[in-house]
């Protein structure tokens, strides 16, 4: 299948028609924010599946049922995505979203409300090596062709969703103020009882520490990795075949490493840096 049979471009952006149409767009676009949603904003493949896991535990003080009892894209659905429609109205407060659009995309109803976001960003490297895997096993997207084909397109921002630094850059310049909560995957791995401490904190969930030692323990990647109704295990296979490689790969930082060649790197990084060398925030971590 060609990519105008695989996708829709909306907005100059790229979307998957298997999960989302121009209705679905519209929907979310209309969609009335409430003060009291909170939204994980996430570029794809920097976490977006792990804060589903971790969102809903930490705004109901650590109960397992809905992990347990829920498909995550039920249980904290994507805005742009078809099944919003389908779930809005199950959905109890204070509701949880995800979302891959960037900060220009979001509708209006968010910038006049007082929901909260919370921003996870990954390294870069790390983020197009997942993407480049995630496009081999999801059938639904057209294929990557080779590593250097598919960096090229990574970078030229013929992706879905657009350009990595346009999305940083949206929204890390954003005049939320105290909406916003700005984490990293890195940090996530290193310390996720710290991380959730920090939600906690932001949301204004006063965890305990054995409610944060739980919902830690069961969003690590391995309990993850087990749990049908966050591993995607079921979707049929002719949808994203797991044979071809797993949904849930590694769940670890600094993966490039084992990926790019030194040439490879030089070009990411001089891409990168140059379309950052404006911005006045700094990434966490060396682009070498």
């Amino acid at each position: 299948m060609s990519s105008e049979e695989k996708y829709i471009l909306d907005r100059g952006l790229m979307f998957p028609k298997e999960t989302h149409s121009l209705e679905s767009l519209k929907f979310a676009q209309e969609y009335t924010f409430k003060d009291d949603d909170v939204t994980a904003v996430v570029y794809p493949k920097s976490g977006t599946i792990w804060m589903q896991e971790i969102l809903p535990l930490v705004l109901n003080g650590g109960d397992l049922t809905p992990i347990h009892s829920i498909p995550n894209w039920d249980r904290v659905p994507w805005l742009e995505e078809k099944r919003l429609a389908l779930v809005v109205d199950n959905l109890a407060s204070p509701r949880a979203l995800v979302t891959h659009f960037p900060y220009h995309l979001m509708p209006p109803s968010f910038h006049t409300s007082k929901a909260k976001v919370i921003y996870v960003m990954r390294n870069p490297k790390d983020v197009m090596v997942s993407s480049y895997y995630f496009h081999k096993m999801a059938e639904f997207l057209e294929p990557p062709g080779t590593f250097d084909e598919f960096m090229e397109k990574f970078l030229e921002g013929k992706v879905l969703f657009g350009k990595w630094t346009d999305h940083v850059k949206g929204w890390r310049g954003t005049d939320l103020g105290d909406r916003i909560m700005h984490i990293t995957y890195e940090e996530m791995v290193q310390d996720l009882p710290a991380a959730l401490r920090r939600m906690s904190d932001f949301l204004g969930r006063n965890l305990s520490e054995e409610a944060i030692r739980k919902i830690a323990e069961h969003c690590s990647f391995k309990t993850m990795k087990n749990n049908r109704m966050s591993n995607f295990s079921l979707v049929p296979k002719n949808y994203m075949n797991s044979d071809t490689s797993p949904f849930l790969r590694k769940g670890v930082a600094g993966d490039w490493k084992n990926h790019f060649s030194p040439e490879q790197l030089a070009i990411f990084t001089s891409v990168i840096r140059k379309e950052l060398e404006s911005e006045s925030f700094s990434l966490p971590w060396s682009l070498d």
